[in-house]
């Protein structure tokens, strides 16, 4: 089996903050008569797996070509999965609930769930749109469980207004919320363990009821010393380098190309521009804005560029 570039079909997920950004800015084909928040673009989750959607591959799911084709995939002989990444888009049309993700340790005290640190590029940002990145400094453990009795644990939580181009570093433990009017590609680890601490007092219009709150579990992942001052916010090359995956950040003009480096596997997130990925091995594979591709260990290749074209590389660490 040649290997090639594969884009898999997107999972969309309705959440009740969420708008329709992936249809405007990128032209996805949302469902109708529902509010899209996060459209899961590969991921490999018991209960979410991505399909192939081009080539000789299309309608097998991730899970599967990573097992059938690990090797020339991963370029690893002890690939025994799941695939190691979750690369999602989101549209927070309102601002999200202020929650936590637990890191091992966490996992581990609590006995369930799985450890998720996660980065955010932000594609668009209305003017005066925020982020909310850890607490306030000095903030402890009984301050802010009193806070979230009283409903004013927001008043803790580290503001920070954002702009195109920038990159945050979340890493699991930091409370944390999105704000409204943003597109951000999120990469992560494949976990969806989160711990809700105060949902603005919404009601969730399905059930009539306000969604559930997690403040055990969150007060029990919360790192209180992790603060805005020391994550930090890039903007070029390496942005984001983890334990278990790093992510970098490329740009080129029209007529510019990009050689594949065999060897690796790898996720490419296109942000914008359009063009084409050729190699010896398969016909051209267009892409636009919008686009991820998982691009497999074994191929030789390149991306041409046919339109001014910024794009995000996901890579992980071969500890993983």
């Amino acid at each position: 089996m040649e290997m090639y570039p594969l884009k898999c079909r997107p999972i969309f997920k309705p959440r009740i903050w969420g708008g329709w950004k992936l249809h405007d800015v990128f032209g996805k084909n949302l469902p109708t008569g529902q509010l899209i928040g996060e459209s899961w673009e590969l991921t490999d989750m018991p209960d979410d797996k991505t399909v192939v959607d081009n080539g000789p591959l299309t309608g097998q799911t991730l899970c599967e070509v990573l097992h059938k084709y690990s090797r020339p995939i991963t370029g690893r002989n002890n690939y025994c999965g799941p695939f190691p990444l979750l690369i999602k888009f989101i549209d927070s049309h309102e601002v999200l609930s202020v929650q936590v993700h637990p890191d091992a340790a966490a996992c581990s005290r609590i006995s369930r769930g799985k450890p998720k640190t996660e980065c955010w590029y932000i594609i668009q940002a209305e003017t005066g749109a925020v982020i909310y990145k850890g607490l306030k400094s000095g903030t402890t453990k009984q301050q802010f469980e009193n806070a979230i009795k009283n409903g004013t644990c927001a008043e803790l939580l580290n503001s920070v207004t954002v702009h195109p181009g920038e990159c945050h570093f979340i890493p699991a433990g930091t409370c944390h919320a999105i704000g409204a009017g943003l597109l951000i590609a999120e990469i992560q680890q494949p976990s969806d363990t989160t711990y809700r601490v105060f949902d603005w007092n919404r009601i969730d219009s399905a059930t009539g009821k306000p969604r559930p709150l997690h403040i055990k579990e969150a007060l029990e992942c919360i790192h209180f010393g992790q603060t805005a001052d020391n994550l930090p916010v890039r903007t070029v090359g390496r942005l984001v380098e983890t334990e278990a995956f790093s992510l970098d950040k490329g740009h080129r003009t029209a007529g510019g190309e990009v050689l594949f480096s065999p060897g690796t596997m790898k996720a490419i997130v296109f942000l914008s521009g359009q063009g084409a990925m050729l190699g010896p091995a398969f016909d051209a594979i267009p892409f636009s804005a919008g686009d991820t591709f998982l691009i497999p260990a074994a191929i030789d290749g390149y991306i041409q560029v046919h339109s001014d074209c910024e794009y995000l590389v996901a890579a992980v660490r071969e500890s993983t």
